[in-house]
């Protein structure tokens, strides 16, 4: 459902918008009860109208909620068939990529966060499966905000003498 500025989803006032792919249209909103700005996710209508595709996203939304890392955006919340998070200033790490040649320094930097976040997602038994440039913001100060956990799955987890052993859900044939 596309949103324009001045439009309300529960306390949140969409202000612009940021972006839009296949799962949906990302939105710039303010929060009137907590008085910042998110980052509103909103579902394709074909999705929302669903029933057994919301479930799926409300559990998984739940899942993403409980990543608290500093290198994973935040997810706040759910409102009316959209997925409420941190509003993460920056640009891309395709942005950056376009820019040119990354010094080893700021690659390493930027890597290692990257490494973080995923660990942070993988001991929680959640694997992102959509890791790509377009999905890594890069904050002013350096930090990097791993985000669109759109097609993340939870993983089976097994011990295998005495290790954890994350499996993930076999994928589809489309995506091998």
């Amino acid at each position: 459902m596309p949103l324009s500025a001045g439009d309300k989803l529960g306390p949140y006032e969409i202000v612009a918008p940021l972006g839009a792919g296949g799962m949906g249209e990302v939105y710039r909103a303010r929060d009137s009860k907590l008085n910042r700005d998110v980052a509103i996710k909103v579902l394709p209508a074909a999705l929302s109208a669903d029933a057994q595709y919301m479930a799926r996203f409300e559990r998984e939304a739940q899942v993403l909620a409980s990543l608290n890392h500093p290198n994973i955006a935040t997810v706040y919340g759910i409102e009316q068939s959209a997925l409420v998070m941190e509003l993460v200033e920056g640009s891309t790490l395709a942005d950056r990529i376009d820019k040119g040649a990354i010094p080893l320094d700021e690659a390493l930097a930027v890597a290692r966060q990257i490494a973080d976040g995923l660990e942070a997602a993988h001991e929680r038994a959640i694997i992102h499966r959509d890791i790509k440039p377009a999905n890594i913001k890069i904050t002013p100060s350096g930090a990097v905000k791993l985000l669109d956990f759109g097609l993340a799955k939870s993983a089976e987890v097994h011990t295998a003498g005495g290790q954890l052993a994350i499996r993930p859900f076999p994928l589809p044939s489309r995506w091998r």
